[in-house]
């Protein structure tokens, strides 16, 4: 699944656009590489994402293209 569309899928950040231009700007990395919106996530990753002066570290466990709000977490762990 496209890094972008995870972001938005696992609520991490709430829109599709808003997540490109946090890969676009270099905000988001797979693995300890700057990555781009079309990059693939799979399961075992791990993901930074910069918010502000905040990292965010999490370990994809799985990729699903819908799931309901309140199993999102079943998706990825906190680091």
């Amino acid at each position: 699944m496209r890094l972008d569309k995870y972001l938005k899928v696992t609520r991490l950040i709430k829109r599709r656009t808003v997540a490109n231009e946090a890969c676009d700007a270099g905000r988001v990395q797979i693995n300890g590489r700057p990555a781009k919106a079309s990059a693939e996530v799979k399961a075992g990753d791990h993901l930074t994402i910069q918010f502000g002066n905040k990292d965010v570290n999490v370990e994809v466990l799985d990729v699903q293209e819908t799931i309901h709000k309140e199993d999102v977490t079943q998706l990825f762990r906190y680091i």
